[in-house]
């Protein structure tokens, strides 16, 4: 299943259409940042090409629930930092996963950055970021950020990953 491009493509999202990347423009956010969705299977070939187009640093990655039973979401916003740094430009990539099955290729290799931030995303809402050599747990005794963790689930998760550090 192939994107659609749209009438918000950016150039950008132009030039990953004319080298036949698979992605779905989003339009832009408030500060005029393009935000680009991207399948899951096609992310790390996208990753690498913005890193060979100029992204070369990973500013910010972070996950989100979209809704009870709907898509988790990996989002990377990455930055061109080059002769001009006040004026970098810069894109937001999401990539939308299944809660059943959430799996994202790690871009660790492509931004050592991401390693930190995509061990919070796996600890906190449980994406998988295959590929990455340290995934482990931080601190959290489960997804305590997924949205169909409901009700006192988060305080009896909490409370029994307490009871069991202090050994009572």
């Amino acid at each position: 299943m192939k994107f659609l491009a749209a009438a918000t493509e950016g150039r950008i999202s132009a030039w990953l259409t004319k080298h036949k990347f698979s992605h779905r423009p989003l339009g832009y956010d408030y500060r005029g940042v393009e935000i680009l969705q991207v399948k899951s299977d096609e992310w790390l070939s996208i990753a690498v090409a913005l890193y060979a187009y100029g992204f070369n640093y990973l500013r910010l990655q972070c996950a989100y629930d979209a809704a009870p039973g709907g898509s988790l979401i990996s989002v990377y916003h990455l930055t061109q930092m080059r002769d001009q740094p006040d004026q970098p430009e810069e894109i937001c990539a999401k990539v939308f996963v299944s809660r059943t099955n959430p799996q994202i290729p790690s871009v660790y290799w492509v931004w050592k950055s991401a390693d930190f931030q995509e061990r919070e995303s796996y600890d906190m809402l449980g994406i998988t970021y295959w590929g990455h050599p340290y995934l482990r747990r931080i601190p959290t005794p489960c997804w305590s950020r997924r949205e169909d963790h409901v009700g006192n689930a988060r305080f009896s998760c909490s409370f029994t990953y307490m009871v069991k550090l202090l050994d009572f």
